[in-house]
């Protein structure tokens, strides 16, 4: 049984809720007695005072409910899997200088801003070199006919029973992308170089998908972190949009269903469900202790870490151009962070004084002012999530 994905995959989930849960709140009792608490900043929010010296950190969890199920559970040669568990493991360092600095240095801005960003860059370079270079990462695509090199797959228990035939082009290393809304919805960070001979711009064009990664990695681990900002917020937003990536591994491993969807094949990537489903479990297990009130937080080690989770997963499926869509939550409350600063500082120079488009960002501690509920704006952002999911996977069929 252990052959199969959806058996491999099930069982991630399950180990890694059961981990949560039952040692979730040990490592809560162990965190509170190091006196690990979260030092809250009065904003004047309503509840806000009530928080202060509820253990933080509590992303820990999160990292080893993910690890434990992947590396018994997932293929450990394949190339996804030990890139994935690279990432988790080093946004999970990077969060965790920054919680260790806030609570046992006591300085309240933690990791330098550069030296978090340093970090970002830095993943974001591993995983695009990693992607270009290796000999495992590549795609297959349909094909109309049968020409000199390509290769024919007979798959069997397709729709009704019938036995169909599946013609696919020969493995190839490219940097196509899924872009939404297209007819022909693949896009070639080539393209960028427009400007350049076609043969030049296909030799540069490691060089933009790079860069590409570094800026995806950098803007989704920031903005899931900028979202922890509410009990239960970032971890429900990222459950459900881990939910939407594993769908999507699962359709570009599985040669029927690429075929049926007319999307790239890629070859091996649906280990990449085992993972996913694991960060799903984790997720939601640790939202047993997060939800309102939460007794725990996860700290920058949880949210830096499941915004590198997904933005990494993202590019490895080849989704990652939906990510502002999937990711609309994390997308609006750092768009509303830089308007609120952009804005603050322009009026400031040009009236003397700062003036603000929301009365307090990121967006969640607008609502807060205004006086909604921390439950109901945690379960509306929620509600926003499971649509703009939605939305993403329909994207697939609107061209």
């Amino acid at each position: 049984m252990f052959h199969y994905l959806s058996f491999r995959s099930a069982l991630a989930i399950i180990l890694s809720l059961l981990f949560t849960l039952f040692f979730g709140k040990k490592m809560i009792r162990y965190l509170q007695r190091l006196q690990i608490g979260e030092e809250i900043r009065n904003l004047g929010l309503e509840g806000q005072m009530q928080k202060r010296g509820t253990p933080t950190m509590g992303g820990l969890i999160i990292i080893m409910a993910i690890l434990i199920p992947t590396v018994l559970l997932g293929d450990l040669s394949n190339i996804y899997i030990l890139l994935m568990i690279a990432a988790t493991i080093w946004m999970g360092i990077v969060g965790f200088a920054d919680d260790y600095i806030k609570v046992f240095r006591k300085h309240k801005e933690g990791l330098p801003g550069k030296m978090k960003i340093l970090g970002q860059v830095g993943l974001g370079l591993m995983v695009g070199l990693t992607l270009f270079l290796s000999n495992d990462v590549v795609v297959r695509e349909r094909t109309t006919k049968v020409s000199l090199g390509s290769e024919v797959e007979v798959v069997d228990g397709v729709s009704g029973g019938e036995k169909r035939t599946v013609f696919l082009g020969p493995e190839k290393k490219t940097t196509q992308t899924t872009i939404p809304f297209f007819k022909n919805n693949e896009f070639d960070y080539a393209d960028v170089l427009f400007f350049l001979p076609i043969e030049k711009a296909e030799k540069y064009s490691w060089v933009v998908y790079v860069l590409a990664c570094i800026f995806i990695v950098t803007a989704v681990s920031n903005g899931a972190n900028l979202t922890d900002g509410l009990d239960g917020l970032a971890t429900g937003t990222s459950a459900i949009i881990g939910v939407t990536l594993g769908i999507f591994a699962y359709l570009s491993g599985n040669v029927i269903y690429a075929d049926y969807l007319h999307i790239m094949y890629i070859p091996h990537s649906g280990e990449l469900v085992v993972f996913m489903a694991a960060m799903i479990g984790a997720t939601i297990g640790f939202l047993w202790y997060n939800s309102y009130p939460a007794q725990v937080f996860m700290g920058d080690t949880g949210s830096l870490a499941l915004g590198g989770i997904i933005a990494v997963f993202a590019i490895m499926v080849r989704k990652e151009l939906l990510i502002p869509i999937l990711c609309g939550v994390f997308f609006v409350e750092s768009l509303s962070v830089m308007l609120q600063v952009s804005y603050f500082k322009r009026t400031k120079r040009k009236y003397g004084e700062g003036r603000r488009i929301f009365l307090m960002a990121p967006l969640h501690h607008h609502y807060q002012k205004k006086g909604y509920p921390e439950p109901k704006i945690v379960t509306r952002f929620w509600i926003i999530g499971l649509i703009l999911a939605v939305v993403t996977i329909v994207t697939l069929k609107i061209r």
